[in-house]
């Protein structure tokens, strides 16, 4: 995918992110070392659960932030390499610290349509 298509893709999620407000919200988060093999096994995994209340872009920092009662998410919008959408209302991205260090970022919204 090119930067073109991902930016305008991850784009069209955030500009419509408002219709999961006050949905719950699953974010999956896992660190590895390999691009190309994310193996379960391999992978530091993290689970958080909230009501989605609020979402932004932080300007300063080049972050996506999503915002639940006691929870704050962000995502790195200047190392996003990769972002689908796999399924209805679920959501990944994969962003690139290093070489050889990653962060995949699951997001599953219980959505009430």
């Amino acid at each position: 995918m090119n930067s073109d298509d991902l930016n305008s893709k991850i784009i069209a999620f955030f500009e419509t992110i408002e219709k999961y407000y006050g949905c719950k919200t699953e974010v999956s988060e896992g660190l590895f070392s390999e691009m190309d093999d994310i193996d379960a096994e391999l992978t530091t995994w993290n689970l958080s659960e909230f009501d989605l209340v609020r979402s932004a872009y932080r300007k300063n920092g080049l972050k996506f932030m999503m915002e639940g009662k006691n929870r704050y998410y962000e995502v790195s919008a200047d190392k996003i390499i990769n972002f689908k959408q796999p399924g209805r209302h679920k959501y990944e991205f994969i962003e690139q610290y290093s070489e050889t260090v990653f962060r995949i970022t699951k997001i599953r919204f219980h959505s009430k349509y």
